[in-house]
């Protein structure tokens, strides 16, 4: 029985890490390449019981904001100012809810220089709190990474950036958002699965 506790308790914790790493606002890919027209998602999750009504990314050094995908219901408004560019997106609805996400889909031009970029994301809470995801990766508020890696092409291209009519491609950024949000569940399953598994153990050797 005892070994069935801790294996509850290692399930627990999975789950509440699950959890935890699911509600930080991110942007992805996490991975792309130096010079490329990279179509960037940022996921905005609600942690908290009342409603997120804005939410304002910046664009780290040596990205260059290109264009945005409209959201209905959604204004978004781009300050490009001596301190660099910042994209926010706001409402007048009610807002993205607890237990939701919401998606954001823009398009930026890479550095030309390999190395990891920093996205400083804000989120706006209607009761007037805000959530600086600013931090480092071990902080309580992180912001979201993206490793530049140096281009094995010529023509600093990145499918999911734009087609032949400046439009927005999402079919990359879709699975990195269908690996994103199947990652919290399969950490759930890994974790059920030692717990049962340590149950019938514990039940086996009391026979």
């Amino acid at each position: 029985m005892k070994q069935y506790v801790v294996a509850a308790s290692a399930a627990a914790s999975m789950l509440f890490f699950a959890n935890t790493a699911s509600a930080h606002v991110t942007v992805l890919p996490a991975e792309s390449s130096t010079g490329a027209w990279e179509t960037y998602t940022i996921k905005v999750p609600v942690e908290k019981d009342v409603p997120t009504t804005k939410v304002a990314v910046k664009m780290p050094t040596g990205v260059e904001f290109e264009q945005y995908e409209t959201v209905p219901g959604w204004t978004t408004k781009v300050d490009k100012s001596g301190k660099g560019t910042t994209v926010t997106w706001s409402t007048e609805g009610e807002g993205i809810q607890a237990g939701q996400f919401q998606r954001f889909t823009f398009v930026a031009k890479n550095p030309d220089k390999a190395g990891d970029v920093a996205w400083d994301a804000y989120q706006y809470y209607k009761d007037g709190s805000i959530v600086e995801w600013t931090g480092d990766e071990d902080s309580d508020s992180p912001h979201s990474m993206t490793d530049i890696v140096k281009s094995t092409t010529s023509g600093h291209s990145h499918g999911g950036a734009m087609d032949s009519h400046g439009q927005v491609k999402s079919d990359e950024a879709d699975d990195d958002h269908d690996d994103d949000s199947k990652l919290p569940l399969t950490l759930s399953i890994v974790g059920l699965v030692l717990a049962v598994v340590a149950l019938i153990t514990s039940l086996r050797r009391k026979k």
